[in-house]
């Protein structure tokens, strides 16, 4: 029995992929998640998983951080990101950090199906009309998705709070930690990102951070 885990944070999509899935590939087994933390305990629950299909823009993931860090904790679970958009630098980041492929969420029922078998047969998949213009990440890139994979999930709240300019004090009320554990994470990730202070973590936050989602298309 095939075992998908769909991650997304909206329930309706959610339902119309597992069923659509369903009559695909028999038979199935579908897990669901609708945030980041969730995922992550599917993942840890469910280890005999074929295929993870991800929202980017789900809870908690952080845009490009849920997809980095699940690919270091899960190296060998295939991951398809399900998307809006179809944004060449979207897309050149997302294959970059290490999906297997890019699903836009206006795809038939049909070209979800063969996308995740070619995956399942350990091959990368890509919209044929974009797939010969996906350009590799640099160097710069794939060194920073080693440094943020190293961040737990706590590491990344805490810089994405300073990436929105939040003081100590307001991100301890918005974590419910205290401040002295908000420095303690703070010095965690100066020391892991290679930065010095704020400034330098900031900017490496914004390189993870995808177009707003009400600018992208449905």
């Amino acid at each position: 029995m095939s075992q998908f885990l769909i991650a997304d944070d909206h329930p309706l999509f959610r339902e119309a992929l597992k069923g659509a899935l369903t009559k695909q590939f028999t038979p199935l087994e579908v897990f669901e998640s609708d945030t980041f933390d969730s995922t992550l305990a599917v993942l840890d629950e469910q280890p005999e998983l074929d295929i993870l299909l991800l929202d980017l823009h789900m809870p908690g993931n952080g845009d490009l951080y849920g997809l980095i860090r699940i690919r270091e904790d899960y190296p060998d679970l295939p991951i398809a990101v399900v998307s809006g958009s179809e944004d060449l630098h979207i897309v050149s980041k997302v294959m970059g950090y290490g999906a297997m492929g890019f699903i836009p969420k206006s795809s038939s029922a049909q070209q979800i199906a063969d996308a995740i078998s070619h995956m399942l047969e350990g091959d990368t998949w890509l919209p044929e009309e974009i797939k010969d213009k996906v350009e590799a990440i640099s160097g710069e890139d794939k060194e920073l998705a080693v440094q943020v994979a190293s961040l737990t999930p706590q590491q990344y709240r805490v810089l994405s709070y300073l990436h929105e300019g939040l003081l100590n004090k307001q991100i301890a009320y918005e974590l419910n930690i205290s401040e002295a554990t908000v420095k303690a994470h703070i010095t965690a990730i100066f020391r892991k990102l290679g930065v010095y202070n704020r400034t330098q973590a900031v900017l490496i936050a914004s390189k993870l951070q995808l177009e707003p989602l009400e600018n992208q298309s449905e």
